[in-house]
């Protein structure tokens, strides 16, 4: 009628056996707790708690930190699908409009719309051929005035070329005035040979 303790019995008589019984408990088997009643022994009844509700923190916690962590280095998910449609699809997946639709719509923040925006305007990179009503609705809604025609950075182009051209010009007038002084050169070579 008395059963004869042993390791199944006891799990935690060897340190193999222990472990197990931990791992055990973490899946939420407490059969390795069953040979003690929990009213003669409130110390296992509370460390059963303890055990439950910190490991279940600390492991949520670790989860979330870890979720955070990857969020936070693939930022750009645009540029995550789009590698993941050259490199690891077969050209009839990448048709496929329920995997990959034409628009992608997401969230961002304005301020830092606004200054990728205003970055790019600076930068002269905004003026493009591609999407000009898309272009014109984002610069309404973030109510920025931008003018194509007196945009700072084609007029800082613009008066870089006129140096340049200022600057070809002066060493092309340099090179005739050369190339005139040595036809003059000539010219009185000329002269003194038929003068002999």
């Amino acid at each position: 009628m008395i059963q004869i303790p042993d390791g199944n019995t006891n799990m935690f008589m060897d340190i193999k056996t222990s472990l197990f019984a931990t791992y055990l408990f973490l899946i939420g088997d407490s059969s390795a707790l069953s040979n003690w009643t929990y009213t003669e022994n409130p110390s296992i009844a509370v460390l059963i708690v303890l055990f439950s509700l910190l490991i279940v923190i600390y492991l949520m916690n670790l989860l979330i930190g870890l979720l955070s962590n990857a969020i936070e280095e693939d930022n750009n998910r645009a540029e995550i699908l789009a590698e993941i449609e050259l490199f690891y699809l077969f050209p009839c997946q990448r048709r496929w409009k329920t995997w990959f639709p034409e628009v992608i719509h997401y969230y961002a923040d304005a301020d830092k719309v606004r200054e990728e925006v205003q970055r790019l305007i600076k930068e002269d990179e905004w003026d493009t051929k591609e999407f000009t009503e898309m272009r014109n609705n984002l610069l309404k809604e973030l109510k920025i005035n931008y003018d194509p025609i007196n945009n700072e950075a084609i007029m800082e182009k613009l008066k870089s070329h006129e140096k340049l051209l200022k600057e070809n010009n002066n060493e092309k007038l340099k090179s005739y005035d050369e190339k005139l002084d040595k036809l003059e050169e000539l010219e009185k070579l000329l002269k003194e040979i038929r003068a002999k």
